[in-house]
């Protein structure tokens, strides 16, 4: 499913050293300050190898954040709080309804390519979408993945997942948003990710016609996130609360 732009060896992100990758759920909202000083203290842990990886399932309450391309222009209506970040990126939304992954890999003992990691979040969240019977894709030069809506006319395609990155000492984190049922209205006050083309808008699973909740997405996230990064450390998730 990695298209022609980035080919993709899966078996190279499977960490040199082996060890597996902790899962947490956060069942309420996570502030972003809270969420940003957690990354930051659990990235500098896994650097010094001092704690496991971990990906990170949690909602935010509704806010905007910028990435490190992000234009004041892109804000159209400051309804909800803004947060300057170090990802990659411009701007988007969060909310309730739509799942955040924060992921925190040491690409350094797995492979130090960002674009190559990139393309991996990318093909973690197409197949995750692929268990709905959602056809995700890749764009060359719109980050992310897509997918066709020939009910709105030829040439039009919503977002469906959001992509931003940021590394430190070759530990990521940030990561990845996929849309369930947020209200899409929110994603009206911003240009989302920069791209105001009338042809390209925001939709999600339920938008789609999938009548999926958040934990139906967190078991298909995990199984994918296996296919592509390799073992977890257990079974299940831990819901941390």
């Amino acid at each position: 499913m990695v298209n022609d732009r980035q080919s993709l060896d899966l078996t190279t992100f499977a960490r040199a050293t082996g060890g597996a990758v902790e899962w947490r759920i956060s069942d309420a909202p996570v502030s972003y300050p809270e969420a940003v000083a957690a990354m930051e203290q659990r990235v500098a842990a896994i650097a010094k190898d001092d704690a496991p990886e971990l990906v990170w399932l949690l909602e935010h309450p509704p806010l905007y954040t910028s990435g490190t391309s992000g234009k004041a222009a892109d804000l159209l209506d400051p309804r909800f709080p803004m947060f300057e970040t170090g990802r990659g990126g411009q701007l988007t939304y969060h909310g309730p309804g739509q799942r955040v992954a924060y992921v925190m890999l040491d690409l350094k003992r797995r492979r130090p390519d960002v674009r190559a990691y990139v393309a991996g979040l990318e093909e973690w969240i197409i197949r995750t979408l692929a268990a709905f019977n959602v056809r995700g894709e890749q764009r060359e030069g719109r980050v992310g993945v897509w997918v066709k809506r020939p009910d709105k006319g030829a040439g039009f395609e919503d977002k469906i997942a959001a992509i931003g990155v940021r590394l430190r000492r070759w530990v990521s984190f940030h990561g990845i948003a996929i849309n369930v049922e947020p209200d899409l209205s929110h994603f009206a006050a911003i240009v989302p990710c920069g791209v105001a083309d009338a042809r390209y808008g925001v939709t999600s699973l339920v938008d789609l016609g999938h009548p999926v909740g958040l934990a139906d997405v967190d078991i298909a996230l995990r199984q994918a996130f296996e296919d592509v990064f390799g073992a977890s450390k257990s079974p299940l998730p831990e819901a941390v609360r």
